[in-house]
């Protein structure tokens, strides 16, 4: 009898938590985060400073490399008309003294390679921090309880679409990008007992 009535009251319950447990109308919303990081004003003015920096990275390349490539031609052309001889001292300075320009060489350029990689991530640092704001401002202001990346959704009907809101916001928010990373923090190594 105990279980009986246990399980009325059970039964009795359910409908009251099933109306609890109600959810509201979904009303979603769309935006294409990378249109939007690609689109607003400042992240085109610093894509475009991002594109200026690769230019120079790829003249300063040149720049290194060219004469390497003539003194490398040089040198090798030199020691092909030896023969079979053993290269004199002069020659075999020049291609130790070849190895360490190239070897400076390289290092000045991964080091270029990694400060561009540095500034691109300083920039999508940047951008990334103001588009979650951006995107919360315009989801509360079409009131809208779910916002889907473009990039995850299949297919949409373009009237869910908030990117060019976004973009709206985004210009509104943020006016500039820095295109230099701070310098890194230079890494102390302790003094070992």
């Amino acid at each position: 009898m105990h279980k009986i009535i246990l399980t009325a009251a059970a039964i009795a319950i359910v409908p009251q938590v099933a109306a609890a447990q109600t959810l509201p109308t979904p009303v979603i919303a769309v935006v294409d985060s990378n249109k939007a990081a690609n689109d607003c004003n400042a992240c085109r003015t610093a894509g475009s400073q991002l594109q200026q920096q690769r230019q120079a990275a790829e003249q300063f390349q040149q720049t290194l490399l060219v004469p390497l490539q003539t003194e490398q031609q040089q040198i090798e052309a030199a020691a092909k008309a030896l023969g079979n001889k053993e290269p004199d001292a002069a020659l075999k300075q020049r291609g130790l003294a070849f190895e360490q320009k190239y070897k400076s060489a390289q290092q000045q350029l991964t080091q270029r390679g990694q400060t561009l990689e540095r500034n691109r991530q300083y920039v999508l640092k940047q951008i990334s921090d103001k588009i979650q704001p951006a995107v919360q401002t315009v989801q509360a202001r079409r009131r809208a309880n779910l916002v889907v990346d473009a990039s995850s959704v299949l297919k949409f009907d373009p009237t869910l679409d908030i990117t060019n809101e976004v973009i709206a916001e985004l210009n509104r928010t943020l006016l500039s990008i820095a295109t230099t990373a701070p310098a890194q923090p230079q890494q102390t190594n302790p003094q070992g007992r």
